[in-house]
């Protein structure tokens, strides 16, 4: 009982080794990705259409409930880029934005995905994220990178300007430029390139002037910091609102507040199945974020229960007035480097969050919107990364066009296309790759017991015997395959006595699979030609062995290929 309850309460194994050692290290983590949360969270409830508090009220509840479900160490769990961008991608075609039926329309998808989340880790359906191609998902959100900094430009240069796709954002940015704020602009293009600078070169020139790698690892963190107080201090001391500087404005002083979602059914049928991309995109990136650091450190991570921690964590964004969230990966790095060795440094990230919403919201007031928009810009442009097509071109042409469609029904459609897109091209994939899978014709390595490839080995066959390896389980979609296969070579080639079928490959033949075997069987039989098996797996050889199947072979079934070579060598 206890060993179930650890399984779905991880929080009970690492906080039994709790220590002193771990309890400081995950403090220090702490204290800097509350540094760096701070700017980001605000950002990315911007980039949603929110008011600047959801971000920090979605980066709470969900982080403390995620460190009880969850099963990495290492994971920041928060309001992400491209979740973000998807939330008001969504919210956008049903809602308008300011409104208090977008906010909880946002509660209510967080909802959602919550609920999604559990279910699939409860019903241990973490497995269904394997169908997303990673080539198809880089290039997704490679593509939804880009629109996320354009769309940010209108913040960049004080105009306003919409659009659901990389196209609309740049024919209504390019109407509205004469409308340039100026000061807006200064800002904006200053912390831009500050920012930028932060990344790439402010811990070299620290380390060249005698300051320690960690001391220079904490300042390079909280160089959004300085961005924000910088610009902030600019707008209040030359009152650059007063002359069209768009800021944050009033932020409420409080905890996060409790909130319900909508459940009306047309809200919910409206939302269903963009939650359900959310809860894919946002699983996918998440895990492959935590089973990367997790590697690092020898960790395991289970992937049901990920899905029941991220599940949690949206539940919680959904009744504390947040909106969706997941693992994010520049928070998660940076949590992982500081130094965090349990989920507790999550926990503690979370009351420094709790101590900004409530104390330190008033000195955000005249934060320009500009330096949010930089903090974005910034932060999406290291997921934005083309050379997925060179790589992709290079190893698989059908890997290439799908990661390309990705990328340009993103950019030209929006991202709801595109994920959908992505999601239906991963599958098609998988199905085009299947179909036609690899067949080899074999012949035996001299001196040894190993067959191998005859277009690719010099080895030695049996004029009277075809021997075919088959690379991939056996089902409906490409059991037809096999069958004209089979046909076309003993057509041509009339010597032929004998088609043996290695299977060593073969994991599974579903019941399709079985009928071709049989017509196969049949017909090879009127041919003259018998049909063996060799190197039948076990569970393939119970599921055979439940019907008649065998029982009706021309042929037999060899333990292994160089068993059905020797006996039938002696059938010249």
């Amino acid at each position: 009982m206890s060993s179930n309850l650890q399984k779905y309460l991880p929080i009970l194994d690492w906080g039994r080794q709790y220590n002193k050692t771990a309890f400081s290290n995950d403090m220090i983590a702490a204290l800097i990705v509350t540094i760096m949360l701070i700017p980001q969270s605000l950002a990315y409830a911007l980039l949603a259409g929110l008011p600047p508090e959801a971000g920090l009220y979605a980066s709470i509840a969900p982080i403390i409930l995620y460190a009880i479900f969850g099963t990495s160490r290492a994971l920041a769990v928060g309001p992400v880029a491209v979740i973000s961008l998807m939330t008001a991608a969504t919210l956008g075609n049903i809602m308008d934005q300011g409104t208090m039926g977008y906010a909880i329309a946002a509660l209510t998808l967080a909802f959602l995905s919550g609920v999604i989340l559990v279910a699939m880790g409860v019903f241990r359906l973490g497995f269904l994220a394997n169908f997303l191609s990673h080539p198809v998902i880089a290039g997704f959100i490679t593509a939804s990178g880009v629109i996320i900094a354009a769309s940010q430009l209108k913040h960049i240069l004080g105009i306003n300007a919409s659009g659901h796709n990389l196209l609309e954002l740049v024919i209504s940015l390019w109407e509205h430029l004469p409308e340039t704020n100026w000061a807006t602009l200064i800002i904006g293009a200053s912390a831009t390139g500050f920012l930028f600078w932060v990344r790439k070169g402010m811990k070299p020139m620290l380390r060249a002037r005698g300051m320690s790698t960690s001391a220079a690892d904490v300042a390079t963190k909280a160089g959004p910091v300085a961005a924000v107080v910088a610009t902030t201090v600019a707008v209040w001391l030359f009152n650059l609102s007063d002359k069209g500087v768009k800021i944050v404005g009033d932020v409420p002083q409080s905890l996060p507040p409790l909130t319900m979602p909508d459940m009306s059914f047309d809200l919910i049928s409206l939302l269903f199945v963009p939650a359900l991309l959310i809860s894919i995109i946002g699983f996918v990136e998440s895990i492959s974020v935590a089973q990367t650091l997790a590697a690092k450190k020898r960790q395991r991570i289970d992937p049901d229960q990920e899905l029941i921690g991220l599940g949690a964590a949206n539940l919680g964004a959904a009744f504390t007035g947040g909106f969706p969230v997941t693992g994010g990966f520049s928070r998660s790095v940076v949590n992982f480097d500081a130094g965090a060795q349990t989920p507790a440094a999550g926990a503690f990230t979370a009351i420094g969050l709790t101590i900004a919403a409530v104390a330190l919201t008033p000195l955000i007031f005249f934060l320009p919107k500009a330096t949010l928009a930089a903090t974005i810009i910034v932060a999406v442009l290291s997921l934005v990364d083309f050379s997925i097509l060179k790589r992709s071109w290079g190893y698989s042409k059908a890997d290439f066009f799908a990661v390309l469609a990705t990328i340009l029904l993103t950019l030209s459609m929006g991202v709801e296309v595109g994920v959908t897109a992505g999601v239906v091209l991963s599958i098609f994939l998988h199905l085009y790759k299947t179909t036609k899978p690899h067949i080899a014709e074999v012949g035996l390595v001299p001196g040894s017991q190993h067959f191998r490839n005859i277009k690719r080995h010099d080895v030695q066959t049996l004029p009277h015997v075809l021997s075919l390896r088959i690379d991939e389980s056996l089902y409906f979609a490409n059991a037809k395959y096999l069958e004209d296969c089979i046909y076309d070579r003993v057509a041509t080639d009339t010597p032929i006595k004998h088609v043996v079928l290695m299977c060593s490959a073969v994991n599974e033949v579903d019941l399709s699979a079985l009928e071709s075997l049989e017509a196969i069987n049949e017909r090879l039989d009127a041919m003259g030609v018998k049909f063996h098996f060799s190197e039948i797996k076990g569970p393939v050889m119970d599921r055979l062995n439940r019907e008649h199947f065998l029982s009706e072979l021309t042929g037999q079934v060899f333990l292994s290929q160089y068993d059905a070579f020797t006996a039938l060598k002696s059938n010249m």
